[in-house]
């Protein structure tokens, strides 16, 4: 085979290989959404059914795409089925809607609890003595790829849609964060002018709301956000779209970085 011949049929191998995963995607695409699916959805996210026609399909698209590229892990015995994938996925796929998305491109696997898990983490005190200590959480986001959720609390979380507490948002709203690089409380904005805006808010409203934590004052935004400013922009997603329409009035200035970050005015489905 000569040069020429050799460079023509690698030509046509790319062009077969362009042409079948052009197919897969459109094959893919024209793939209806099971209607199994939709009973999901309505069935345990009430907020689904408040969607606009418009938002609720752009939903059901991006619930596809996460559930064929994400791989789901029962675990303690847990026995996964359509049910668990949906509802998860659903309640994630609410922070993508109308914002440019690969679908959480760096999250691979989901591992799914039936309640609360133990986590053993190593801790070293002022004066270099290490222990490991056992925490039970609800859910936890890692950088490499991976979200840990208790399907209890996922259920507790995407039913009572109004108390500002969400576990998978919460979780999700990590990914987004560590899609920049570092989980800082700064995701991905685009422009490079919005920086200004969002860390001047967000720190103004993360230091009050640590004022208020230190001073035992109640507050809106659960005070588990002020950890530190990734617990924050998380905790403050989970307000945002569980409790809208307070935020909207008590924090005007963070509702509208909010709403300018997640590209939608979840006031509107509950007003």
């Amino acid at each position: 085979m000569t040069p020429g011949q050799f460079l023509g049929f690698v030509g046509v191998v790319v062009a077969v290989v362009i042409a079948i995963i052009k197919f897969r995607r459109w094959s893919f695409e024209r793939t209806p959404f099971p209607p199994e699916w939709i009973s999901v959805l309505s069935r345990n996210i009430p907020i689904y059914s408040r969607l606009p026609l418009a938002l609720k399909n752009q939903l059901n698209r991006h619930v596809k795409y996460f559930l064929r590229d994400k791989r789901f892990y029962g675990c303690d015995g847990l026995v996964l089925n359509d049910e668990i994938r949906v509802t998860i996925a659903g309640q994630a796929c609410l922070l993508l809607l109308n914002r440019p998305t690969n679908h959480y491109y760096k999250l691979h696997h989901i591992l799914v609890y039936p309640s609360s898990f133990v986590a053993a983490r190593t801790e070293q005190n002022e004066s270099g003595v290490v222990s490991q200590k056992h925490t039970g959480l609800l859910g936890e986001s890692w950088s490499q790829g991976k979200v840990i959720l208790s399907w209890d609390d996922v259920m507790k979380g995407a039913k009572n849609f109004s108390d500002g507490h969400n576990v998978v948002l919460h979780e999700f709203a990590h990914q987004l964060d560590q899609e920049s690089g570092s989980t800082n409380g700064a995701p991905l904005l685009g422009a490079q002018s919005s920086y200004q805006s969002w860390t001047r808010v967000l720190s103004d409203e993360f230091e009050q709301l640590q004022k208020q934590a230190r001073s035992g004052y109640s507050s809106l935004i659960d005070q588990y956000g002020a950890t530190n400013p990734a617990e924050f922009f998380a905790v403050v997603t989970e307000t945002f779209f569980e409790r809208p329409i307070q935020l909207r009035r008590r924090h005007p200035e963070l509702f509208e970085e909010m709403k300018s970050f997640y590209a939608v005015d979840p006031s509107e489905w509950v007003e």
